[in-house]
């Protein structure tokens, strides 16, 4: 195992993987930004060093400073977290340059998976279903426009290298489509330093399905089940639970196989999540995360493994993957992504200075947080202060669980997303796991 690892991201996931290294008797060092010198993560890694300036691009983004970072401070591995420089490829292979140990897939296994149009024709390649789109990178609007005639309108301009719902946008006719073309290759192109787009065909009010995957890299990849991730506002998700009530056996059974299959064709190893769109029964391959998830407690939760020891163990060589035979779920977890944003005021971001931070607890309560009372929050970057998990051995048990979770978790200073969710978890359609994508902006604040 590993004597050190940098833990090159920040907030509640710097947090998160801190402590996993922890438990495995793993020293810790954290980078951190200007406005993070007073963050938790970087008080409870073993070594922080600063890597000056404000903006991700100068900091978080810095590949140069990052690996100085883990040289000065003799780091054998990087552990990207999620977001960031998690899904890009270009960082492992810096990484093996200097001689570290990259905490994730191969940069192969990454450029095949990580881009929407080469992960489209290698799924597509296996038999397994995709949405109808373009064959590929659309390099010019005209191109767009007979691709959308053919597919049928409303469609979906997505950034090739995209995640986390950046670089999305709908076109319900060829006007919008021509004028948000150029529009989303920009944002695209800031957000992720590549401008290239794909077309899809917009399939309404679907349930997002995603199966998370594991592989050892010498021939083991399992899955560990489903997650619903079907409750987002602007393509970014708020809510997640598993078991997904979308899913009968079969259908269950048959995307994990297709999970499997994919990241075995990729030549993957370490974790990665498959993302489905699932409509009327049938369900259609979306992208691959190439990187821990957000929402990866509810699988923890559900299945009693630690995702975090799993992916230090896999990159040490250390790993011991279950059979999937082995791999036991019981009962039900939900989280709610507890964002500075004011769902008033359609989840508008909302910084400021946290005056008041009181955490729930009881039995089955998690709380993963990367703040704390008096920490400033900075529009710079991303809104998510903590995630709230509850587990029960029932759907039922897990709704009131985080009603009452929520009802106690109390912060002032910030507008955060805690009264969204309280509503939603009383709504009818959402009580009854009959809801589709639409849900969010149905959701109406007392």
């Amino acid at each position: 195992m590993f004597n050190t690892v940098l833990v090159a991201n920040r907030g509640e996931i710097a947090v998160r993987v801190i402590r996993g290294c922890r438990e495995l008797g793993i020293r810790t060092v954290a980078v951190y930004s200007e406005p993070d010198a007073t963050s938790p993560f970087v008080r409870l890694a073993d070594e922080s060093v600063p890597l000056g300036g404000a903006k991700l691009s100068e900091t978080y983004l810095d590949m140069r400073k990052i690996l100085d970072a883990a040289a000065k401070t003799r780091a054998e591995a990087i552990h990207p977290g999620y977001g960031l420089l998690s899904e890009n490829a270009a960082f492992p292979e810096a990484c093996a340059q200097e001689g570290i140990v990259f905490i994730g897939p191969p940069s192969a296994a990454m450029r095949a998976m990580g881009g929407k149009a080469p992960s489209r024709e290698l799924v597509k390649g296996l038999g397994l279903p995709t949405i109808p789109g373009s064959d590929g990178i659309v390099p010019r609007v005209e191109e767009a426009l007979t691709i959308a005639g053919r597919l049928g309108y409303p469609v979906l301009l997505k950034a090739s290298a995209g995640g986390g719902g950046i670089g999305m946008k709908v076109a319900r006719d060829k006007d919008e489509l021509q004028s948000a073309f150029e529009t989303t290759q920009r944002l695209a192109l800031a957000a992720f330093g590549d401008g290239r787009l794909i077309v899809e065909k917009l399939l309404e009010d679907p349930r997002h399905v995603e199966i998370q995957v594991a592989s050892d890299g010498h021939g083991r990849t399992i899955h560990l089940f489903e997650r619903e991730c079907t409750v987002q506002r602007r393509f970014q998700k708020l809510l997640e639970e598993t078991p997904s009530m979308a899913l009968t056996e079969d259908l269950r059974e048959e995307m994990g196989n297709a999970a499997v299959r994919i990241a075995q064709a990729a030549g993957y190893a370490n974790l990665g999540t498959l993302e489905f769109i699932v409509s009327r029964g049938r369900f259609y391959f979306l992208e691959m995360n190439t990187r821990l998830q957000v929402e990866h407690p509810i699988t923890e939760a559900t299945t009693g493994l630690d995702l975090v020891h799993m992916q230090l163990q896999i990159a040490a060589a250390e790993a011991h993957l279950p059979a999937q035979g082995e791999i036991d779920r019981r009962g039900h977890a939900i989280e709610c992504r507890i964002n500075a944003e004011d769902p008033a005021k359609n989840f508008m971001p909302s910084p400021g200075t946290i005056s008041k931070w009181i955490e729930p607890g009881g039995p089955h309560v998690r709380v993963d947080a990367g703040v704390a009372a008096g920490q400033t929050v900075s529009f710079l970057y991303d809104p998510l202060l903590a995630k709230l998990i509850v587990w029960a051995g029932s759907r039922h048990l897990a709704i009131r669980r985080m009603s009452r979770a929520l009802s106690e978790f109390q912060v002032e200073g910030v507008k955060t997303t805690i009264p969204f969710h309280r509503a939603l978890l009383e709504n009818a359609t959402f009580q009854s796991g009959q809801y589709t994508t639409a849900i969010a902006p149905q959701i109406k604040l007392g």
